[in-house]
């Protein structure tokens, strides 16, 4: 998805190459929900239950349920089907006890008075549900209940972690195992709850891909959206069309150039990165998947992002070619299937036939985003559908497209699942959205009647830092971190009861372009992924940054077990501040997603050392001062130090009334435009507030009226990045709301710079001062890329920084 691509300066290096260089060992257990590799020291299991997701209830008892060799693993007479969530459970207990053979599962009889018991009560699905379990462990017996197969596997999950961490590696045996006392009724908030991998832009082994829906497993997810083909790459198998496996799969190799420099294949280079899934290693995956109760959804891209297709059956082109698969990312990638030539549709239907019994899950994924139809407005047979169909225009020759393919999938007993850009000319009857250019697109098809996955590039773009640039692996931009994720809420206010039915959960996403290896994946993926795990699973009142936060430490203990490569999360400190107006006062609170960190920080702007003083509280200022941060571990820094500019100005404090809504993909609220903090020149450090395609249009409401000598209104300027500059600013001021005046004179520009990041500000100085209680702004952008620019068509990005309001 080449409109998330906000570039950053690039970080270090991170490992590149085909092939991972340093891969740890998983020794695949059979049915064993995770293959833990490392070693870790051992630590008792704290008396709150450090469980992620947050189960929806539960009670901590005194005392604990002991597990060694004499324990008997009980199976009851309803437990017909779950032998293997069982056999699970033993063979855990069993090696991590050094007992072998021990914990085979015992069906049928009396229930026994202690041990382990497990009840499969299909007739109790009204109090579980499809996946909820009931957990109950006394000193003497732990029960564990479910009406399915599935809730009975989560409930394991549960289980797993109530022990030591270090019951997670495989390479250790503990010899006795110890749960604390509990009582646990659990069951998911949402039915859809997924993650993401394209393997497309960078080919990942069949070991990995078993890796990651282990960790999706053991917390609780259960979609595994599967990203197949793509510009760079085809990565499945199909018989019927070879070259898709003989050419489509495979590109020029340009390893060590960063994705957007990558050159085209030039005449005479051969292709030699790349890969595929064979039909059997695809159904060992499915398989797979399945016995940890995930589904996996599969992702063929129509009727764009399909260049690497054409470059072996240029006839499915609108010009015929010649195409090659590309090495990086060339935009806008205007080669396009077809929609005019039948035989684009007797390809897909046929691809799309292998592909469906591939997948026994209900849904198969089309794509259709970024669908660039310049070719379709040039080409004689794309025209001649429209007049022949009576379309409109070329949406709808793509909503035409989509309903077509959408037949086809229904035929194959499948629902279609698209991006919501699928929503541009009019949805096919029984599709489902996944909204990820924000979450308008799902509300819009929430109220029409259709199924939506909340993915939203704002809150689950996990190929976006989660941290400062400077001390990451290099990204595709964006700063996505993992406190955001955890604040995501997947419901909209703006549904009724009825509408949010439709939502069926939301999505995690891992967009490969700059992540070349596993150990990469892993790390852009953990921990977010377990915050987002929280979100789709845990009741939205029961979720508490603070609280997950705490258990999150002793989760990365289990990551340690398991030999992941995992962030601890940004050590950024992160400025907020909390306005008294009445008293012309600031209070500043500087925080991290850190767990207790030692934050020390200088008043005068300068960098802060072992020296500095320890941030233990809001800081109050009655003037305007710059203020810089750091974390310590011991007498060292951990990262950059932020530095700010707080400014003491009359706005400070006011409310905001907004026209046009600021968008939520990029970290923001209400308070942005007036709270004292300024923006660096990074737009992803958090303190701009961004516009998607829209102006600027909002209301200053000045905590006591002012004469005003001065008004500063600063925005970003980043070329590259679609963040462009307004065509006009404007500033009206009122005494009372109702009636404005221009303030028109003295207007001033920065002169433009070419290439890097700048400030372009607007200082307005009114002729005559009055008293003002209302300062209304406008900024006018143009909306979209114009001809000629890289990102031509795509909406344009307007960043704005603190409104300064001076008498």
């Amino acid at each position: 998805m080449l409109a998330r691509m906000i570039r950053c300066r690039p970080a270090f290096a991170s490992p590149a190459g085909r092939y991972l260089t340093h891969a740890v060992p998983f020794w695949l257990l059979p049915i064993l929900a995770l293959d833990p590799v490392a070693q870790a020291q051992e630590k008792p299991v704290p008396h709150s239950v450090a469980v992620i997701p947050r189960p929806a209830s539960f009670t901590v008892h005194e005392g604990a349920f002991r597990i060694g060799a004499e324990t008997r693993l009980y199976l009851d007479d309803g437990g017909v089907g779950a032998e293997a969530e069982a056999q699970l459970l033993g063979r855990m207990l069993a090696q991590q006890t050094g007992v072998t053979g021990e914990f085979r599962p015992v069906q049928g009889g009396t229930p026994p008075a202690s041990g382990i018991l497990m009840r499969l009560r299909e007739d109790e699905a009204g109090r579980f549900g499809p996946e909820g379990y009931a957990l109950e462990v006394t000193p003497r017996l732990l029960t564990l209940n479910a009406a399915t197969r599935a809730g009975l596997f989560y409930g394991i999950q549960t289980i797993l972690q109530l022990l030591p961490p270090s019951c997670l590696d495989t390479t250790t045996s503990l010899g006795q195992l110890e749960v604390p006392c509990v009582s646990i009724v659990d069951q998911p908030r949402f039915r859809y709850r997924g993650m993401h991998l394209d393997v497309s832009r960078h080919f990942f082994p069949v070991w990995f891909v078993k890796r990651y829906i282990d960790l999706l497993a053991f917390h609780k997810m259960n979609v595994f959206h599967w990203h197949l083909t793509d510009d760079n790459g085809w990565r499945i198998e199909i018989p019927r069309y070879p070259l898709l496996t003989e050419i489509s799969a495979w590109r020029v190799d340009r390893t060590g150039i960063t994705w957007r420099e990558r050159e085209p294949q030039q005449e005479g280079e051969l292709p030699t990165y790349g890969g595929y899934y064979t039909q059997e290693e695809i159904r060992e995956i499915v398989a797979y998947a399945q016995a940890r109760h995930v589904m996996v959804i599969p992702e063929i891209e129509m009727p764009g992002h399909t260049s690497e297709v054409l470059a072996a059956y240029p006839h499915l082109s609108c010009t015929g070619g010649p195409f090659t698969v590309a090495t990086g990312v060339y935009w806008p990638n205007v080669d396009i299937f077809c929609a005019g030539n039948d035989s684009v549709f007797v390809f897909l239907e046929e691809v799309l036939g292998e592909v469906m019994e591939l997948f026994p899950g209900p849904y198969v994924h089309i794509g259709g985003d970024e669908a660039d139809k310049r070719r379709w407005r040039e080409c004689e047979k794309c025209q001649a559908r429209i007049r022949a169909e009576g379309l409109r225009d070329e949406d709808e020759l793509q909503s035409y497209f989509v309903k077509r393919i959408e037949r086809v999938v229904t035929a194959g007993g499948k629902r279609l699942i698209g991006w919501d850009e699928i929503l541009e000319g009019g949805l096919p009857p029984r599709a489902t959205v996944m909204s990820w250019r924000g979450v308008e697109g799902g509300i819009d098809a929430a109220r029409q009647g259709h199924d939506v996955i909340m993915t939203p590039v704002s809150h689950c773009y996990f190929d976006y830092y989660q941290g400062d640039p400077e001390f990451e692996p290099e990204a595709i931009g964006g700063y996505t971190t993992l406190k955001k994720v955890y604040s995501f809420e997947p419901l909209p206010s703006e549904l009724s009861i009825e509408e949010s039915n439709h939502v069926l959960g939301a999505q995690g996403n891992v967009w490969t372009e700059y992540i070349p290896t596993p150990s990469h994946a892993e790390y852009m993926s953990l921990p977010r992924m377990a915050a987002l795990a929280e979100v789709v699973w845990t009741p939205s009142n029961d979720r508490a940054w603070a609280d997950f936060r705490k258990r999150l430490d002793f989760h990365y203990e289990r990551f340690d077990a398991l030999g992941a490569t995992f962030s601890k999360g940004s050590f950024r400190p992160v400025f907020q501040t909390r306005a008294r107006p009445d008293q012309r006062e600031l209070d500043v609170l500087i925080s991290s997603e850190q767990t207790n960190p030692l934050i020390r920080c200088t008043l005068d702007g300068s960098e802060p050392d072992e020296d500095s003083p320890r941030y233990d509280g809001p800081i109050p200022l009655r003037a305007s001062s710059p203020i810089a941060a750091a974390l310590f571990e011991g007498a060292a820094p951990r990262g950059r130090a932020v530095a700010k500019d707080i400014l003491l100005h009359d706005a400070v404090g006011s409310r905001v009334v907004y026209r046009s809504p600021f968008s939520d993909r990029f970290e923001s609220d209400s308070t942005f435009l007036v709270d004292g903090l300024t923006a660096s020149l990074d737009h992803t450090d958090g303190y701009w507030q961004a516009y998607l395609g829209s102006d600027v249009d909002l209301d200053i409401l000045l905590p006591q009226p002012v004469r005003v000598e001065r008004i500063v209104i600063s925005f970003l300027v980043v070329d590259e990045s679609r963040i462009v500059a307004p065509r006009k600013v404007s500033v009206e001021v009122s005494s009372d709301g109702r009636k404005f005046s221009p303030v028109l004179d003295q207007t001033a520009r920065t002169p433009q710079e070419e290439g890097a990041a700048h400030r372009e500000e607007f200082v307005f100085r009114p002729e005559h001062s009055t008293s003002t209680a209302v300062v209304r702004v406008r900024a006018e952008v143009d909306h979209t890329c114009p001809p000629g620019h890289p990102y031509e068509g795509m909406q344009t990005l307007l960043f704005i920084d603190e409104i300064v309001v001076d008498s």
